[in-house]
């Protein structure tokens, strides 16, 4: 039976080595303190279970990748089934010999695994060289697409840290009927930047977000990661994760803020049904003008004649 009110965490946690048994002891002693605050469902941030390793391209950091029911999924599943909560997960997967993803799974309780959602968006930027690892999740299929997961607490639109720039990928999951957004994240600043630039790519992260609850009218729920993580590469400055988790109601408004350094539990209660509330009031299905966007498709439209 589908729950409308129920309390959910948010993860915020540094990550220090590529030891998978130390990192999820870490992680588990948090989720196990979120169920003491009363949080029934709990998000980890985006490849809790190591550093972020796309600081560099190596091809020994393949290793570190899982099959879906590896070790990160069966210490998760097994939590969760104890707890009798529902977990969104991350892990580095290896889904064949050379095609490995960036994939979340939902884990429902003593049900085990519900769904997953391989990362469509797939960043290559310095520092986060992704390309070089993943593969974009398909766009058809019976685990491919912007498709919500359905658990105990309605069905979560699961999408995974560069998804969370993309309006089509949180339009999709709410037209497929997400009750609630969920960004798995780790991001963050280049400390050889200016402090006003810092700040300028923070605020623009949370400000897209928050604008995905608004244009969509359901929470968001936001887990990133915190702590410096220092480059492998020699010259490279390594990455200050900016934290700053939150989850946020549908209209765009704060019911957790975490701040840019501390390690913690976020928790805040959801009703799912204010949605409905604020749909009637702001109500953007309603007045979409799918007749007219057909353009959506195209990768570019500055160079079709009128």
């Amino acid at each position: 039976m589908r729950s409308n009110n129920f309390m959910a965490a948010v993860l915020q946690l540094a990550i220090e080595s590529n030891d998978k048994i130390k990192n999820l002891d870490k992680t588990e002693l948090a989720i196990r303190q979120a169920v003491e605050k009363g949080a029934e469902l709990i998000v980890l941030q985006e490849l809790h279970a190591t550093q972020y390793f796309c600081q560099q391209e190596n091809t020994e950091c393949f290793d570190m990748a899982e099959p879906l029911d590896g070790y990160t999924y069966t210490r998760c599943a097994a939590l969760a089934e104890e707890l009798d909560i529902v977990i969104v997960m991350s892990q580095f997967e290896r889904r064949a010999a050379g095609l490995y993803h960036n994939t979340a799974q939902v884990i429902d309780g003593a049900e085990g695994r519900v769904g997953i959602f391989r990362k469509m968006h797939i960043p290559d930027d310095p520092g986060f060289y992704e390309k070089f690892y993943f593969t974009p999740g398909d766009a058809d299929g019976p685990l491919a697409g912007f498709k919500p997961v359905q658990t105990r607490f309605g069905k979560l639109g699961v999408l995974v840290c560069w998804d969370q720039w993309y309006p089509e990928a949180a339009r999709l999951m709410a037209l497929a009927g997400a009750d609630m957004l969920i960004y798995p994240t780790a991001i963050g600043w280049n400390p050889d930047d200016e402090a006003a630039e810092q700040e300028r790519q923070r605020d623009a992260w949370v400000t897209i977000q928050r604008a995905h609850a608004i244009a969509n009218g359901v929470p968001v729920l936001v887990a990133n990661r915190a702590g410096f993580e220092a480059s492998p590469m020699a010259g490279e400055s390594g990455i200050e994760f900016w934290g700053t988790s939150f989850i946020a109601g549908p209209q765009g408004e704060f019911w957790v803020l975490a701040d840019a350094e501390s390690e913690g539990i976020y928790c805040a209660d959801i009703n799912v049904q204010r949605s409905e509330q604020v749909r009637r009031v702001w109500p953007y299905f309603r007045d979409r003008r799918v007749d007219a966007y057909a353009g959506l498709t195209k990768r570019w439209l500055g160079d079709i004649e009128s």
